[in-house]
């Protein structure tokens, strides 16, 4: 399981014409999947998000988690993540998870997530 962070002041996920999901300041987490991921990898990566100190505190120092701001949290499933671009010009990513079975993972990862943390949690498109 793999994930990039982001501190935001606002996110949107949009497809096509319809906007799916928006966020006021907080974090923006994208998250990839391979096929051996397990609940421990949910429940690790899960944990650093929600305590990573990466908001100021009254003195201006990233000294502050998510969950201490009362922030919003943007989950975007995103394959990519695993690409592998180390030979040739094409990226593989056959480390990433299946679709059939990264669905499922998502579903759990997400799930996981909603009952561990009760703010604002938005959600991208499978």
């Amino acid at each position: 399981m793999r994930a990039v962070i982001q501190r935001v002041s606002s996110a949107e996920v949009w497809v096509e014409d319809r906007k799916l999901s928006s966020i006021n300041r907080g974090i923006l987490v994208l998250v990839g999947f391979s096929p051996k991921d397990t609940e421990n990898d949910f429940q690790y990566i899960r944990n650093k998000i929600l305590n990573l100190r990466i908001f100021p505190d009254s003195k201006g120092i990233m000294n502050l988690s998510v969950q201490e701001t009362n922030g919003d949290i943007l989950l975007v499933s995103q394959f990519t993540l695993y690409a592998d671009a180390r030979k040739g010009r094409s990226p593989s990513y056959s480390s990433a998870a299946p679709p059939e079975i990264a669905r499922g993972l998502w579903e759990k990862f997400v799930e996981d997530f909603g009952s561990s943390y009760s703010g604002v949690l938005g959600l991208g498109e499978f």
